[in-house]
């Protein structure tokens, strides 16, 4: 029998993206499960559960905190620090954890945008892009000066890269 949450899967993250992960499981097991049993307990000294919508609101979101505690902690088992770029590579090719600088050759006039190559787990909409991700992909392994080409669900983008590191 395999679990839903486990696919042996490496997550990839930085030691500040593990960190955020343990937090967020220690906050649902010590904090937001016993705060789960209070509105339950509560709840039922209300009487007729069949009608009791503060029970049932209580108890999906009993499930909802099970679950995600699940996730955690099976992404965590799975967890594995992407490692500081190596000094001698930091500003020559991109990697996971590379920090580059790329311009949107397909929109005049646009500005040079920063973002962190990171695994899907710690992907961000504004500064962090995963490694999976269409543009993410596009840019590992290429250095200064280089052009790729995404196809994103606006169409084809050529991005230029300014700088790494």
């Amino acid at each position: 029998m395999t679990d839903n949450f486990s696919d042996d899967k490496a997550v990839l993250v930085t030691k500040e993206g593990l960190k955020k992960l343990q937090d967020e499981l220690n906050e649902l097991k010590d904090v937001k499960r016993k705060e789960v049993a209070d509105r339950i307990k509560e709840a039922i000294s209300y009487g007729d559960l069949s009608e009791n919508s503060e029970y049932e609101e209580a108890k999906n979101e009993q499930a909802f905190v099970e679950g995600r505690i699940l996730q955690l902690e099976d992404k965590l088992k799975n967890a594995q620090i992407i490692d500081k770029v190596s000094k001698t590579t930091a500003t020559k090719i991109v990697q996971l954890g590379s920090k580059v600088t790329v311009k949107n050759n397909s929109v005049k006039g646009s500005k040079p945008q920063e973002y962190t190559i990171v695994g899907s787990t710690e992907a961000d909409i504004d500064s962090k892009i995963s490694n999976e991700s269409p543009v993410g992909n596009a840019l590992l392994d290429k250095s200064v000066g280089e052009k790729v080409k995404v196809a994103v669900p606006a169409g084809v983008v050529e991005y230029e890269i300014i700088k790494i590191g």
